[in-house]
């Protein structure tokens, strides 16, 4: 059954935005953006996203303007805004010392100030219609320092602290703030890392999530009852927890957690070329 209430969701032509799209279409309004035009536009055809009940719109997260400008068109679209999903979201494995410097900027650009610009421009409605739900992808590594992803975690520890940080601020306006954080979930974007020695620890987890798995906690947890923090699986988020807490735990045991990443990375890159 279709509710009246109206999603603005960023990364829509790719891995969690995209299934998140389609499952939530029949019970949701959904505005469905991307930076990739075409890409959404073919996910839009490949998965049979309702024209009555999903809009897509281009939208470079980077751009404040292109915010400004979704907000507009989702409202006279929709008639309403009511919940706010970043989920768009980049990565490149690289240790900081290797790093070029336009990685620097993509990896804040899009994953920091891309949210901070939705949650600014997006948040202001909220706090002047005195009702909205702001709901951030951050990831594991916003709690735990992981190693050869280092430019993703400065990201998204960025994400934790500017999302708790907005959840006081717009509390009093009857507006919920939402943290979702996320182990490895088999998407392009866990693809791409078997094949960096870098991105070992993605790997030390048990089966990666699937994008599944996010839907349920979306579905039966985030979007009904809106808690400040979600980690997913519980047990991988306190071991984050634990680092997070005890950022020393990290130096002794971190070898142990790439070694065992190592070996399942191995595994699933031999799997992958029929090796």
């Amino acid at each position: 059954m279709q509710t009246t209430q109206v999603i603005v969701m960023t990364g829509c032509a790719s891995g969690i935005g995209r299934h998140l799209t389609k499952a939530l279409a029949g019970a949701y309004r959904i505005v469905a953006t991307d930076v990739n035009v075409s890409g959404l536009e073919q996910c839009a055809r490949d998965d049979a996203w309702p024209m009555e009940s999903v809009k897509t719109l281009k939208l470079d997260v980077r751009n404040a303007g292109e915010w400004e400008e979704t907000l507009r068109v989702a409202l006279a679209h929709f008639g309403r805004v009511d919940v706010l999903m970043n989920v768009a979201g980049y990565l490149k494995p690289g240790f900081g010392h290797e790093v070029d410097a336009s990685e620097v900027d993509k990896h804040l650009d899009i994953n920091t100030k891309g949210l901070i610009h939705g949650c600014r421009v997006v948040g202001r409605h909220f706090a002047a219609q005195k009702s909205g739900h702001v709901i951030n992808v951050g990831s594991l590594a916003s709690l735990a320092p992981a190693p050869g992803l280092c430019l993703y975690v400065a990201s998204k520890f960025a994400v934790r602290g500017f999302t708790l940080a907005i959840a006081q601020e717009l509390s009093p306006f009857n507006v919920h703030v939402s943290l979702v954080m996320p182990d490895a979930v088999q998407t392009p974007m866990l693809d791409l890392q078997v094949d960096y020695a870098e991105a070992a620890m993605t790997f030390s987890g048990g089966r990666a999530l699937t994008v599944q798995d996010l839907e349920r906690v979306f579905i039966e947890e985030v979007l009904p009852h809106r808690p400040l923090e979600v980690t997913i699986p519980m047990t991988r988020g306190l071991i984050a927890r634990l680092a997070n807490l005890m950022p020393a735990t990290v130096v002794t045991l971190g070898p142990a957690f790439t070694t065992q990443g190592k070996k399942k990375q191995a595994s699933i890159k031999a799997l992958r070329d029929g090796k």
